[in-house]
């Protein structure tokens, strides 16, 4: 699979940011397939004009369906500092996510206890302090609703794995397109997460910067009706 010309949000010595597109793994392990990593590794390597291999540091992820701002490290320093705030979760996330049925409340909490089952290869809610379960908690906020469908805009408070499609499925109202968890809508290759925006402080700096990555193209069509309700 050929990937569509890279996004830059933000560039400097230290890190970059792009705008991952749904359908495209975010990282590498041994696989060949054409992964956004291994692009922005070529990209640096001819705008600089770097000989021999780049560094690139991974500080985060994005489920390969999701779209949104991925930031990676250009040095292991930035990569340690990143990380680590990662870690802390002193890193604000902002997801937008379509979801199915109508959210009644306004705004709200949801407070979950997250357990991997690699046999199914997912993950599950289980009783609070169920061996290896990990707490997780996210925020979301109502922007917009019609025809069945709810526009939310999402902050986990924590970064688990698949939080925020378990999460929301568990409590009634699954991703637009993740089959996954519950989902009785197809999306192609995607499902209607986004991650919106990204503020980390940067790792030199230490000033804050925020990184936004606009709707993918699809969405404007699809749920434009959802996402008008919430402009008014």
């Amino acid at each position: 699979m050929s990937l569509p010309p890279l996004e830059i949000l933000y560039e400097d010595n230290h890190c970059i940011a792009v705008s991952k597109p749904s359908g495209v793994l975010a990282t590498h392990f041994q696989g060949k397939e054409e992964t956004l990593d291994r692009a922005v590794k070529r990209y640096l390597k001819k705008k600089h004009q770097k000989p021999g291999n780049v560094f690139l540091g991974v500080v985060h992820r994005l489920d390969r369906v999701v779209s949104g701002v991925l930031l990676f490290a250009r040095t292991s320093k930035a990569a340690a500092r990143l990380s680590e705030q990662f870690r802390e979760g002193s890193i604000e996330k902002v997801y937008w996510a379509i979801v199915e049925g109508d959210v009644q409340t306004h705004s709200g909490t949801l407070e979950d206890w997250l357990k991997k089952n690699e046999a199914a290869r997912r993950v599950e809610i289980t009783e609070p302090r169920t061996p290896g379960a990990k707490q997780s908690l996210l925020h979301f906020q109502r922007k917009g609703s019609h025809g069945g469908l709810t526009w939310l805009e999402v902050r986990p408070q924590t970064g688990r794995t698949h939080q925020l499609r378990v999460q929301l499925a568990h409590h009634g109202h699954p991703i637009y397109g993740d089959s996954r968890y519950g989902s009785i809508h197809t999306y192609g290759n995607a499902i209607a997460l986004h991650g919106r925006g990204l503020t980390f402080l940067h790792p030199i700096r230490y000033e804050p910067i925020t990184l936004s990555a606009e709707l993918p193209r699809g969405w404007r069509g699809r749920f434009a009706y959802v996402m008008h309700e919430g402009k008014g």
